[in-house]
């Protein structure tokens, strides 16, 4: 069983920023809305079929994620603003009447999630979302509204949950619940409350906590 981990934020609150010491020949990223990357490297690059190079796709098509997730040998997997799965979808079907197709974004979305946590144990997977407040303050995974909300608990299908937090110029991810969000962490995955804003260390703790890989 792959760990999967969300990472919850608003917009320029340093989530894609976070990817910027992972190594890129290990890491598949998967970016819902293309979009160029907030720090420099030569390692990182679109996919090539012909030249068989780059590591880096684009997609909102959920069918096509699956077959991505599955089909990859990297070991580390990044979905990049993942609520556009829905939100593109529920746009394309704009049109449709009905609330039928609430029910096919939601288990579209489902679907997903349930691969992640279906990979081989030493792959992990991180879920960059963008974050919504419900009429009760509470903060939570962005998806397309209350019709959507009853149907899933997106934060409910894992262990990890982080988020963003900027405070006096500083990029943090928090890791404790603050009684209003979703996060949530292991017992002793992490000491502090606050931790840099970098994958890279939240995946090599994860791989030590779990005992994975190298760091086993």
């Amino acid at each position: 069983m792959s760990i999967s981990t969300v990472i919850l934020g608003e917009s320029g609150t340093g989530k894609t920023a976070s990817l910027r010491n992972l190594k890129a020949a290990e890491t598949l990223l998967i970016q819902i809305v293309k979009k160029p990357l907030p720090f420099r490297s030569p390692d990182w690059g679109y996919w090539d079929k012909e030249a068989k190079t780059g590591n880096i796709i684009v997609s909102d098509n959920w069918e096509f994620i699956l077959k991505a997730i599955k089909s990859t040998s990297k070991k580390i997997i990044v979905i990049d603003d993942f609520q556009y799965v829905m939100a593109n979808e529920f746009m394309r079907r704009s049109e449709e009447k009905g609330f039928d197709k609430f029910s096919d974004i939601g288990r579209h979305a489902w679907e997903i999630f349930m691969a992640v946590n279906k990979l081989p144990d030493d792959v992990r997977v991180y879920i960059l979302c963008h974050t919504q407040t419900d009429e009760q303050g509470g903060i939570r995974l962005k998806t397309i509204g209350k019709l959507l909300d009853d149907k899933i608990t997106p934060e409910g299908l894992f262990t990890i949950v982080l988020r963003t937090s900027v405070s006096d110029g500083a990029y943090t991810f928090t890791t404790k619940n603050n009684g209003r969000d979703t996060v949530k962490t292991p017992i002793g995955l992490f000491e502090s409350e606050r931790i840099e804003n970098d994958l890279n260390q939240v995946d090599q703790e994860i791989q030590n906590y779990y005992g994975i890989g190298e760091s086993k």
